[in-house]
């Protein structure tokens, strides 16, 4: 795999999501990652620190560019916990929990925040407004509610399935309600 092609590409399809999400500064960004989905294989199963590097450190790039908290999701045998800086977890009263992750428990993409943020800790569970999903890992349970599913630019990254998420205040009111303009979907 050319690194430099999976860096541009992962460039463009954060910036895509980023910008097409309407997160603000301040908000929490999550991404999910199979590095072993975008190398070709089966989630879990041919991991690849160099390809976890790369990602991360992309999409922790364009995040911090614009005042956006990355959090990165473990896999399943961390309980999907959730790398962050240890100042947004503290800031945002989240619970942070005691495990650092390894290649087949956490993830490459936990590996590489904890090489690229400056005070990495685990969360248990965090609310995002938005989130890149690389590799089928399912991020809803950690995007609020209403969850708006964004079609990326490009739906494959690798050999990995592609989705992402934005979220919007609920509409209340029925029939009388009236609502400010959308901006995401700018109904």
């Amino acid at each position: 795999m050319d690194l430099q092609v999976l860096e541009n590409q992962t460039r463009a399809l954060v910036i895509d999501i980023l910008e097409r999400s309407a997160i603000k500064k301040g908000q929490l960004f999550v991404l999910g990652l199979s590095s072993s989905e975008v190398a070709g294989g089966l989630i879990g199963k041919a991991s690849s620190l160099e390809i976890g590097e790369v990602i991360v450190k992309t999409i922790l790039e364009e995040t911090q560019v614009r005042g956006v908290h990355l959090a990165v999701q473990g896999c399943e045998h961390l309980n999907r916990a959730l790398a962050v800086e240890e100042a947004v977890a503290e800031a945002k009263n989240l619970e942070i929990v005691n495990v650092l992750p390894s290649l087949h428990a956490g993830g490459s993409g936990q590996l590489a925040a904890f090489k690229y943020m400056a005070e990495p800790v685990e969360v248990e569970e965090i609310v995002a407004h938005a989130g890149l999903d690389i590799g089928d890992t399912s991020i809803g349970m950690h995007v609020k509610r209403v969850q708006v599913p964004l079609v990326p630019i490009q739906r494959e990254l690798g050999g990995a399935h592609v989705t992402a998420l934005a979220s919007r205040p609920k509409l209340i009111g029925g029939a009388r309600g009236q609502y400010k303009e959308d901006p995401i979907r700018k109904f």
